[in-house]
């Protein structure tokens, strides 16, 4: 049996439609949205628009078609949609619905769109012509970096090294190395004993009381040291910074008691003087 298409293209069914059409004149769609002044055929020539995009849609899905049929198919989907947009405004001009927002979006939906690329759009075998299959594949995303509150929120007990000893590994292994310490030092301890008692430590010894002796050595006027002897065992202490004599001492109470008596008796004004004074004599 004879499909319908096949019926269709026979001599006799293309003689009737001609007879069917005769002395009526096809009209045409309006190249123009602008052209178009009544409602009624703005809504006709959208719903051409729609039929013919679900046509093209279906045959584009055909992968088989070749490159370069495909690509003519996609470029003819995307004009009609850009048609069907301007034809949708026109509508909404003349007073009809706001397709752009209520109307269905599925054939627009169909397709994705290449971000940058002006809404141009790819439908079924256009995504995996060559070229266009490298557009849609995302990069992958940065790694995220956490803020200072998401870091203070993994430092605990543990970050601090508080619970080291919790795992049993750390304790014995301390336990070991301060054994080994304490042996190493109990043996250097009992060497330095027996070399001092062979006499090995009598060079330094000597060495040291030599540094002592060198600054008794020196003139009385230009070192700064005081002997003196302890009441128990007459142990001697030397200074190392200058003591001052007795009479320094008076003379540093007598201008201690100058100053108390100044500031006490003395106006403000007074002692700015004498403070100037001192300071231009250099006492």
């Amino acid at each position: 049996m004879a499909r319908n298409a096949e019926k269709a293209m026979t001599a006799l069914a293309r003689f009737r439609q001609a007879q069917l059409e005769e002395g009526k004149v096809k009209e045409r769609r309006p190249f123009l949205a602008s052209e178009c002044s009544e409602l009624p055929k703005a809504e006709k020539w959208r719903r051409q628009i729609i039929s013919e995009i679900s046509k093209k849609v279906a045959q584009i899905q055909n992968a088989g078609l070749g490159e370069f049929k495909i690509r003519d198919l996609n470029d003819e989907i995307n004009k009609l949609l850009r048609e069907k947009g301007h034809w949708e405004v026109r509508i909404k001009e003349l007073g009809g619905p706001d397709y752009a927002r209520v109307g269905p979006r599925m054939l627009d939906h169909e397709g994705k769109a290449v971000p940058g690329n002006r809404g141009y759009k790819y439908f079924g075998a256009a995504r995996d012509l060559p070229g266009v299959r490298e557009l849609f594949e995302k990069e992958p995303a940065p790694a995220m970096r956490k803020s200072r509150a998401e870091l203070m929120k993994e430092v605990d007990a543990e970050y601090y090294g508080y619970r080291d000893e919790d795992d049993g590994v750390l304790l014995p292994l301390e336990a070991q190395y301060e054994k080994q310490a304490v042996q190493e030092a109990v043996q250097k301890w009992r060497k330095e004993k027996e070399s001092r008692l062979s006499g090995d430590k009598q060079p330094e010894e000597e060495e040291e009381e030599s540094i002592y002796n060198a600054h008794k050595e020196e003139p009385e006027e230009e070192e700064s040291q005081e002997e003196m002897e302890g009441e128990e065992g007459g142990v001697t202490f030397m200074a190392h910074v200058p003591v001052p004599s007795q009479k320094e001492v008076e003379e540093a109470l007598v201008r201690r008691k100058k100053m108390e008596l100044l500031q006490r008796y003395a106006s403000e004004t007074l002692q700015a003087q004498s403070q100037t004074a001192r300071t231009l004599l250099g006492v």
